[in-house]
């Protein structure tokens, strides 16, 4: 049990500091379209550049904390800072799924606090080393399992949604995979994963998230530009979906059904 335990808060505690990491590369080598999010602050575009590899910079220094000593303040502030950077999309124009697809950024990290939770408040001992209590109560791992299941849920949404509406970005993924109607291609992922989302938050299954583990896995090597950064920065979808598989074999699906019902 202490075993399987180790494998749920390593995996949440890794794939929050990619998200960290990957979030921070992009900062030191100043992604263009982030230009429109400091827009809406009213930073122009010369200023935004300077600003994003400090950002950057800070981001990787937490990611490397988060690995090397984890302390609630950094698991915090990835929670904040993570839904915060996600809204400024739709405030700077972008559709709002955007957001809720990157449920996983924001939704990994407070997954990671419920696990060590360990009965104190919010904001007690915020620099303190965090780390699950041994072994892990049902109680807390249920907790854990409703928290993944929303994540899950609103990730495969968000990016169902995106595919919906024939996001431009998805759809030169498509092109450069071979895909001669990538419009077609987007709406038959979408619904696939609109469905895959709704059976993970009805009745999540170790086999089903296996094979979410691997699709999200893959599909999200094909972005047309820093792939390896893309990739990183969305740990937080990939370890949603295992830290739930460890999950499963701990809780049986009754305490499942009733930490979800209340």
């Amino acid at each position: 049990m202490l075993q399987n335990d180790n494998n749920i808060y390593y995996t949440l505690r890794i794939a929050a500091a990619m998200c960290f990491l990957g979030h921070g590369a992009f900062g030191i080598i100043t992604k263009e379209i982030w230009c429109n999010y400091f827009a809406v602050f009213g930073i122009s575009h010369a200023a935004a550049l300077k600003l994003m590899p400090w950002l950057g910079a800070v981001d990787i220094v937490m990611g490397l904390t988060l690995l090397i000593y984890p302390v609630k303040a950094f698991a915090l502030w990835l929670v904040v800072w993570g839904f915060f950077t996600a809204m400024l999309r739709p405030l700077s124009g972008e559709p709002f799924a955007e957001v809720i697809e990157r449920c996983g950024n924001f939704g990994v990290p407070l997954a990671l606090l419920i696990l060590c939770g360990n009965g104190d408040a919010v904001f007690q001992r915020l620099f303190y080393r965090i780390s699950p209590d041994k072994p892990v109560s049902t109680e807390t791992l249920a907790k854990v399992a409703k928290c993944l299941r929303v994540v899950i849920f609103l990730l495969f949404i968000g990016h169902g949604w995106l595919n919906l509406n024939e996001k431009k970005g998805l759809l030169g993924e498509y092109s450069s995979m071979g895909f001669s109607n990538p419009g077609l291609i987007a709406h038959i992922v979408g619904i696939f994963e609109i469905v895959a989302a709704c059976a993970v938050l009805i009745r999540p299954l170790r086999p089903l998230l296996f094979a979410l583990l691997i699709w999200k896995m893959g599909s999200e090597l094909f972005y047309p530009h820093w792939e390896l950064f893309e990739w990183i920065e969305r740990g937080g979808s990939y370890g949603a979906i295992l830290a739930l598989w460890f999950i499963l074999p701990r809780t049986s699906s009754q305490a499942q059904n009733t930490a979800f019902a209340t």
